[in-house]
């Protein structure tokens, strides 16, 4: 459900229900005042959410003052599947809205005429700030970072402050501080709004404020978001390299990085765009997960490799084939829980190169201690099923070889991938199976062989 405030005050449930009955029913002025009143967040969220055709009968009611906002809030796909739709003075009457750091998030997806129109018909300050915001690579600070930045300098009084403030009509949204600079425009720290309330107004201040760090504008997205996560912010300044204040980032753009993050880590562990339609038409889709079912099926075939080296084993003890899944999902589930721990402390800068030796041997030390518990109760409940103390004691050791292997390659597998500058959180997965399958149907059938035969 999405609520919001309608004239009289009160508060009303919109339900995605609701939107598509008065689709049907036609109701379009009633669906106007909706669309007047919704957060362009949420009404991106309902735009998502719609087939194709139903998405576009409600785009065509959206009031132009929300056009542009609701753009930036789209996923790829979805803003470009409504982009196309728009004719080129109505998309620059829209992006004329923007601010420049979300105009720069969506610009370069703009066909080239209509960057030339925005370019031409834009005011030359919002020009400017899209200009600088564009001068820096796609997914880093200076990219994001919105240039709406009240600045107070560092030797006046918190007297000149609050007059200052008071020349403003409205300040920036998320608005904790002000940031503070010297007489050349070098970021000096921030000036909280409650020590302006609360302190003599005589006070200078270089001494009330907090000498905060800033991010650099080269950082990436991913450094701003442990940047916040660390110290807590509100907002937080961005500087150039020679510490000159140029912006700053609040924590509802960390929070929207932090989101993407999340879906391409969820949905990239099987193959999937966090960035594609759900409603996206069936062969572009189909052409996405074909790639990955690809992967999948040549790891398969490995796994299958292996076993077919043993068919005249499997042939002599039947009963190996109906224990062979016990040994590969034990190493896969063990494997797993190591995997997505290095992957966490990878993603919060937790593990480094002073600390992996004894994270790798601390995981396989837990690695050995499950593996002979599990190896004792595996051998005991396969004794209890077959009655034969040889297929015991292959699957406990080929139990403890297996969880051993997975707890070296759920810390090994993520380290070198992200060496060779691969998100482990996205192939990490398909290669662990790959290696507990491999070394779990090798170990026992072959101890099998060995032993059994």
């Amino acid at each position: 459900m999405i609520e919001q405030d309608n004239p009289s005050g009160e508060t009303a449930k919109i339900s995605l229900d609701q939107i598509f009955e008065l689709l049907q029913e036609q109701e379009y002025e009633q669906l106007r005042t909706l669309l007047e009143v919704i957060h362009p967040g949420q009404l991106a969220d309902i735009l998502e959410a719609m087939p194709p055709k139903k998405r576009m009968q409600l785009w065509m009611l959206v009031p132009e003052s929300q056009e542009a906002e609701t753009l930036s809030f789209l996923h790829d796909e979805v803003r470009n599947s409504l982009i196309i739709t728009m004719k080129p003075d109505e998309l620059v009457a829209a992006v004329e809205q923007m601010d420049a750091n979300d105009l720069a998030y969506i610009f370069e997806e703009f066909p080239e005429h209509v960057r030339q129109s925005i370019e031409e018909k834009l005011p030359d300050e919002i020009l400017e700030r899209l200009e600088t915001n564009l001068s820096f690579e796609e997914g880093t600070a200076g990219r994001l970072m919105s240039q709406d930045v009240i600045t107070v300098r560092n030797d006046v009084t918190l007297e000149v402050v609050l007059r200052y403030l008071q020349l403003h009509e409205e300040l920036p949204d998320y608005t904790d501080g002000l940031m503070v600079i010297d007489r050349a425009g070098f970021y000096q720290g921030k000036l909280l709004l409650n020590k302006v309330l609360t302190h003599n107004r005589e006070i200078l201040v270089k001494d009330v404020m907090e000498k905060q760090q800033a991010i650099l504008a080269t950082d990436d997205e991913h450094a701003v978001t442990l940047f916040f996560e660390q110290f807590h912010l509100v907002s937080a300044a961005v500087v150039d390299l020679n510490n000159r204040l140029i912006g700053r980032i609040t924590m509802d753009d960390a929070m929207e990085i932090l989101r993407a993050e999340t879906d391409r880590t969820l949905l990239g562990r099987d193959g999937l765009d966090e960035e594609e339609d759900l409603f996206a038409p069936v062969i572009s889709s189909t052409k996405r997960r074909t790639v990955w079912l690809g992967i999948n099926l040549i790891t398969a075939f490995l796994a299958a490799w292996v076993i077919g080296i043993y068919t005249d084993t499997l042939d002599k003890i039947v009963a190996l084939a109906v224990l062979m899944p016990v040994v590969a999902s034990m190493g896969g589930i063990a494997g797993s829980q190591t995997l997505t721990l290095t992957i966490r402390g990878l993603a919060l800068d937790q593990i480094t190169s002073g600390n992996r030796f004894w994270l790798a041997r601390k995981e396989i030390f837990i690695g050995i201690l499950n593996g002979l518990l599990w190896a004792v109760v595996i051998a005991v409940m396969a004794w209890l099923w077959f009655q034969n103390i040889g297929i015991s004691m292959v699957i406990a050791a080929a139990i403890i070889i297996n969880l051993v292997a997975a707890a070296a390659s759920g810390i090994a597998i993520p380290l070198i991938l992200q060496r060779m500058h691969i998100d482990p959180a996205l192939s990490g997965a398909v290669i662990l199976t790959t290696v507990t399958d491999v070394v779990g149907f090798m170990s026992f059938l072959g101890l099998a062989t060995y032993f059994l035969l």
